[in-house]
């Protein structure tokens, strides 16, 4: 009774009043926000308070009557009390049902336990891995399907690793992308995908100009060393890295003082199979943009794993198809050469001929062949054309095609050849399929033997009377390769007895176990020692010595021979 008549007294009530009105104003704003349910009996009880605490304090300082200013407020407290007070009690006995419809954590807080609050955050962040993991699944079915259709595409593992490329460089948002493919022939790395602005990690050729084109064209075609630089390092490690400073990274050399050339942060992933590194993606940020982070390289190594299994069957199924298309066009070549490869020679009155034709594998190179031209005129010819395959094939046929037309001619062995060069050397396909050949021109009717040679094909003469052998042919340019090359001819009389002896330089390049090549002088001393047998048997006495001579070695080159005895 003293406080009610105390001036002071209606401070508190107005005090209630304003927490009231606070209150009511923060449970408008949750339900606003939606961060959790208030109930009608909390706005309804909180409202009665407010209320009743203001009408006391008016009471109390505008009409001084505490009396009355009591009454309203015990009032106004006891309906409060009398509403909330069975809710409360409600609240604690109510046994609520598990809600298993899934709902936002902020419509359930304050109708869910703690352990249900954790649980709904548990599936929350598993429903997110979860679609994670789903857009990865999807990603390697795209980059299987994408493998599956460059099977068909001569082109096909070219524009498979485009698109690995395009498909990690979106999503990670770097701003350019690399693949590079290492060789295992060469130990180096080359690109062989790039796209975007990538700052070259590497030192730029001192005399390139600073323009971006000219940069990104530097880039698309270079091959790097498996050492001394960020990519074969990467490679040669084969571990993942994230570099945000390459500043500080004595593997990234910076290039300037252009903006564009100003290194950002790099991603660089090893594209690894069984442990065995075949290459290396490299992602890139230009300096102004953020700079990678961890779950970049995270979600960078996860695709770069789903792309190598990809590439990889790609280029074991290329390889295949390539080493089947060779077998196919070594087969079609082989069956041409044998119609070219004289099956049976010709019957040469007082000339003894021996023969060895030894093909490696395949498509022999080694071509030989015997040419009845006139009564004044027979040809020899032995020839080695470079490589395999078609285009070697086709050297070979036109060398052929050309020597039989052109030897019937007045025209010596040096000028046939030369005629031959000229039409051979002038195919654009001749640049890597050149050949070396001899042509010897025997006239039964003065006994002399005119003898011109391109290339390595040696000409060796065995003098029955002198009982030595010597070598007649020159060095010169091979067939095939210079228009302008001069072929000369040498004139050698021979008599009976005398043998000539061309061969192959695979019948001198054969290895033994121990690495060494047949010697060319056991060869000859063959010739030298057996002179007074016939040809045939000098040649499977050289055949015999050779396969003696290597053993159980594989050959390694065609060798070919021929021995003409008068």
């Amino acid at each position: 009774m003293i406080l009610l008549e105390n001036a002071l007294a209606y401070i508190p009530l107005f005090a209630i009043t304003a927490i009231s009105i606070v209150m009511l104003i923060l449970f408008s704003y949750i339900k606003k926000k939606n961060t959790a349910r208030i109930s009608f009996i909390a706005y309804f009880s909180t409202i009665i308070l407010g209320l009743g605490s203001l009408l006391s304090g008016i009471q109390i300082y505008f009409l001084e009557n505490p009396t009355q200013a009591f009454g309203i407020f015990a009032f106004a407290a006891a309906i409060a009390a009398f509403i909330i007070i069975p809710y409360a009690i409600i609240l604690c006995t109510f046994e609520p049902k598990e809600i298993r419809k899934l709902v936002p954590h902020s419509q359930n807080v304050e109708e869910m336990t703690t352990a249900q609050a954790y649980a709904q955050v548990v599936e929350s962040k598993s429903l997110q891995a979860t679609d994670e993991e789903s857009r990865a699944l999807q990603l390697s079915y795209d980059f299987s399907a994408k493998a599956t259709e460059s099977f068909s595409d001569k082109n096909g593992l070219s524009l498979l690793l485009d698109h690995v490329n395009k498909t990690i460089r979106d999503e990670i948002q770097a701003d350019g992308g690399a693949i590079l493919l290492v060789d295992d022939f060469e130990d180096v790395i080359t690109v062989k995908s790039f796209d975007g602005d990538f700052p070259p990690p590497y030192k730029l050729p001192s005399d390139m100009p600073h323009k971006p084109i000219r940069i990104a064209t530097n880039f698309k075609f270079a091959s790097f060393p498996l050492r001394e630089n960020i990519f074969g390092e990467i490679a040669t490690a084969g571990k993942p890295e994230l570099i945000t400073k390459p500043e500080n990274d004595a593997r990234i050399y910076q290039n300037g003082p252009e903006e564009f050339l100003e290194c950002g942060s790099y991603i660089m992933v090893p594209m690894k199979v069984n442990d065995a590194v075949i290459g290396v993606i490299a992602l890139a940020r230009t300096h102004e943009k953020p700079v990678f982070t961890e779950d970049n390289l995270k979600t960078a190594v996860m695709l770069s794993d789903f792309a190598t299994t990809s590439i990889k069957t790609v280029m074991s199924v290329t390889e295949i198809m390539e080493h089947n298309n060779l077998i196919k066009e070594a087969q079609i070549a082989t069956n041409i050469q044998q119609m070219l490869h004289p099956t049976k020679l010709p019957v040469l009155p007082g000339i003894q001929l021996g023969t060895i034709w030894n093909p490696e594998e395949g498509v022999c190179g080694d071509y030989y062949d015997v040419i009845v031209s006139r009564k004044d005129r027979i040809s020899f010819v032995m020839s080695d054309v470079a490589g395999k395959g078609i285009n070697s094939v086709i050297v070979m046929s036109m060398l052929r095609a050309m020597i039989r037309l052109v030897v019937n001619t007045k025209k010596t062995a040096g000028t046939i050849l030369e005629w031959v060069n000229h039409g051979i050397a002038a195919e654009s396909f001749s640049t890597d399929h050149f050949a070396s050949c001899a042509l010897i021109n025997y006239d039964p009717t003065k006994k002399v033997a005119e003898i011109a040679t391109g290339g390595t094909t040696p000409v060796y003469y065995y003098s029955a009377e002198k009982n030595t052998i010597e070598r007649l042919s020159n060095a010169s340019e091979p067939i095939g390769v210079d228009k302008e090359s001069h072929y000369q001819d040498v004139l050698q009389d021979v008599k009976t007895g005398d043998i000539l002896v061309t061969y192959t330089d695979g019948l001198v390049e054969a290895l033994n176990e121990q690495g060494q090549q047949y010697p060319k002088e056991s060869l000859l001393k063959i010739v030298s020692l057996n002179a007074s047998k016939s040809g045939k048997d000098i040649a499977n006495l050289v055949k015999a010595d050779i396969k003696k001579y290597i053993g159980n070695s594989s050959q390694h080159d065609d060798q070919s021979l021929l021995v003409i005895k008068f």
